[in-house]
This record gives C-alpha cells, sequence and structure tokens, in this order.
C-alpha cells in the first residue's frame, strides 16, 4: 500500500479565492449568502437565497478557444486545478502527460445554460439554441474532460455525480487509486455552479431556507430555530500523490490522507439514515486503522435541514463521541457538489492554522442534535493531528475523509 499525501490546494468561494482571503472573512463573521433578485421571475420559488461566487480570476490564457467547451462550473474547475497544480510545483511538470496523472472530479450536473439549450428544443420543437458544445456544457463529467483535455493528462478519469458527495466521493477514489498503485498524481475535487433550479430541488421538498429579508442569519446548522439550507456554488481542488514520489522532488506536503469510507442506506432516496452514516465513520476508521479517540475534530456536513443535522450529529456523538465540530455550510451554503472538496482544503488548513472555525449563526442547539463540542462564537484555537470530514448525500450516499498531519 502506498501513503497518499496533499501537496497542492485551491478554491473558488462566495468568500474569496485563497485561504487567507477567506479566513479574514471568517473572522469577521462574514457570510456568503445573498438575497438572489434575478430569481424573483421565479414567483412559486419560496427561498430567493444563494451563496453566490460574485467575482473569480479567469487568467488571460483562457482564451475562446480554450473556454468555447466549458459552462461556468467547468471554467471554475479548470481554473482551480490549474491554481492547485502550481501550488503543488507539479504545473508543466512531465507527470502530467505520463500516463502516470489522473483526474477524479464530480459535480451534481454540468451547466444549466446548457440544460436549457435542450429545453428550448424540447418546448420550441426546433434546434435554434443547440450547438456542437451543448453536451458537452451540460454533461456531469464535463469538469473532469475539460481538465483531461485542458493539461492533457493520460491516466485514471473518474468522474463522481453523487450530488452532495462528489466533492469528497473524488477525494476519496483518488486517494485509492494512489493508495493502490494505480497513479503516482491525482486532480481531486468537486464544483457547482449556483442556479434557481438548484435551488428548486430542494425548495420543493420544503427543505430550504425562506429567510429571504435577512440572508445573513441563515443557513443555520444544527441550531433550534434553523428552516433549511440554501444552495452556493464553487469549486475546489486538492492535488494527492504518492508519499515517496512527493518526498522525493521536495515537494510540500500539507496533509497525508490516512482513511476513507463510503456506503449506502439502501432504504430511501432523501431520507437521511444516522445508522449508515456512522457506518461509513467506522469504515474511515478502520481503513486509518485509528480509533475515535484519535480524531481531534469533526467537519461537518451540516445542511440546517431538519432530519439531516440531528441524524449526522447523532452519528458522529455515537461513533466517535463529544468531539469538536462545526459547519462551513454556514458561511457558503450548500455548495453541493463543491462541497466535500471546499471542506476538506478548508479543514486542511485549519488544522495547519491550529484555528478552527466557527459554525455562523449557531445561538442554540437543537435538543434533538446529537451531545457534541459545537465551536461557536470565535474560532477556536487548539492543535489538531488528526480531523474528519464528512458528507452525506441524496440517494444515501455517505463519505467519510480522515487527514493526518506531516509530523
Amino acid at each position: 500500500m502506498k501513503r497518499v499525501v496533499v501537496t497542492g490546494m485551491s478554491g473558488i468561494t462566495s468568500l474569496g479565492e485563497t485561504a487567507d482571503q477567506i479566513f479574514e472573512q471568517f473572522h469577521q463573521g462574514k457570510s456568503g449568502i445573498r438575497y438572489m433578485s434575478d430569481w424573483e421571475v421565479y414567483t412559486d420559488l419560496r427561498s430567493k437565497l444563494g451563496g453566490p461566487v460574485e467575482s473569480f480570476t479567469v487568467p488571460s490564457h483562457f482564451n475562446r478557444k480554450v473556454t468555447r467547451g466549458m459552462g461556468r462550473v467547468a471554467l471554475m474547475s479548470v481554473i482551480c486545478a490549474e491554481k492547485a497544480l502550481n501550488n503543488a510545483g507539479l504545473l508543466n511538470d512531465p507527470i502530467l502527460k505520463s500516463g502516470e496523472t489522473g483526474v477524479a472530479y464530480g459535480s451534481s450536473a454540468g451547466s444549466v445554460n446548457a440544460v436549457r439549450e435542450f429545453g428550448a428544443m424540447l418546448l420550441d420543437n426546433n434546434m435554434n439554441e443547440l450547438n456542437a458544445t451543448t453536451y458537452i456544457r451540460m454533461m456531469s463529467h464535463t469538469s473532469a474532460v475539460n481538465m483531461t483535455v485542458y493539461f492533457g493528462l493520460k491516466g485514471l478519469t473518474l468522474p463522481t455525480s453523487s450530488a452532495c458527495t462528489s466533492g469528497s466521493m473524488a477525494i476519496g477514489q483518488a486517494y485509492e487509486a494512489i493508495k493502490y498503485g494505480k497513479q503516482k498524481v491525482m486532480l481531486a475535487g468537486g464544483a457547482e455552479e449556483l442556479s434557481a433550479a438548484g435551488s428548486a430541488v430542494f425548495d420543493v421538498l420544503l427543505a430550504t431556507s425562506a429567510q429571504n429579508d435577512h440572508p445573513e442569519k441563515t443557513p443555520r446548522p444544527f441550531e433550534k430555530n434553523r428552516d433549511g439550507l440554501v444552495v452556493g456554488e464553487g469549486a475546489g481542488c486538492l492535488i494527492l500523490e504518492e508519499y515517496e514520489h512527493a518526498k522525493a522532488r521536495g515537494a510540500k506536503i500539507y496533509a497525508e490522507i490516512v482513511g476513507y469510507g463510503s456506503n449506502t442506506d439502501g432504504q430511501h432516496v432523501t431520507r437521511p439514515d444516522s445508522e449508515m452514516m456512522g457506518r461509513c465513520m467506522q469504515l474511515a476508521l478502520k481503513d486509518a486503522e485509528l480509533s475515535a479517540d484519535d480524531i481531534d475534530y469533526v467537519n461537518a456536513h451540516g445542511t440546517s435541514t431538519d432530519q439531516g443535522d440531528i441524524a449526522e450529529s447523532q452519528a458522529t456523538a455515537r461513533i466517535l463521541g463529544k468531539k469538536p465540530i462545526s459547519s462551513l455550510k454556514s458561511y457558503f451554503g450548500h455548495t453541493l457538489g463543491a462541497c466535500g472538496a471546499l471542506e476538506a482544503w478548508l479543514s486542511i488548513e485549519m488544522m495547519l492554522r491550529n484555528e478552527f472555525t466557527p459554525t455562523l449563526n449557531l445561538d442554540e442547539v437543537d435538543e434533538a442534535c446529537g451531545d457534541l463540542d459545537y465551536i461557536v462564537g470565535e474560532a477556536r484555537a487548539m492543535q489538531a493531528d488528526i480531523i474528519m470530514s464528512n458528507n452525506f448525500a441524496f440517494g444515501g450516499i455517505n463519505t467519510s475523509l480522515i487527514f493526518k498531519k506531516i509530523a
């Protein structure tokens, strides 16, 4: 078995594009949630809230020829991956095109504008809106494919489209690809672009927050008075590398991935199963050859839904005990396919900084939630050597990742 380490990290969020920018917003208690006035045309949509990336840097070499097959989600993904490769010192390295580098990357879906182009065909009975790139921009593996083309990757392509676990499952599958000797380097993560349709998925289930007049006060993970989730957008990418390869080239190592667990509830499409969530965490612990006592911090999925928060927190308390825990969705909203990657990246950053971000808007913990050490108010200064990041998705798909500091 090979050891797997993180040598590059990057992200695009509603609170910035660098860890320093984002942590400055965390320190100020700033939220990335906004009232989406463009959604007012959808009169039946209860929630008009979103976590938009209002701007992100597009390098000048991303010209029309490069981007013609990219929708917004793919564009954010490729830019994010380029930054992560640069951070790892691997941008333009021969290993990228050697067949020893692959990609595992996911999103819930492709770009909404491309879906609209096909929708126009079905509604208007003509193909005027379609072009040669419509499907490429719409397909759920658009990010992974655009990465392979842009960087000339010749190794494994593992596209993950598993809703809210797309990013974390991609990291887990990339970890396994290196662990079992199939690749030396993997680009791993997930992305999602914001749309009213993405919010409507949850709106029809009455699972979205309707605090339209107070966007800064929601979502509220684990809070007694939470009223649902808010959909956001962004992209995150980790560069995973076989430890000996990273060591030989003198790479900076941010963390080691030591455990990954994934399972499915096999019971209900949208109702979470606390028992199977707990088993997923146990699978990660088993893979890492660790006990619950070894985990110093848990980054929660924490969506602010009624059933989800209760099931997750009870599972966490049952399996791990009273651990420090917080949810970054309180700042960004639920970024769907991106959340697992963004939360892994920022959890590693918290571990390196010895500073753990509190859950925003958590004033009173719901008594039905598990007995955990909820981080609230201000950032908590503490040393953590091993952390867990959990995500749970529609379809009963569960993931758990464990990261360890490199001594």
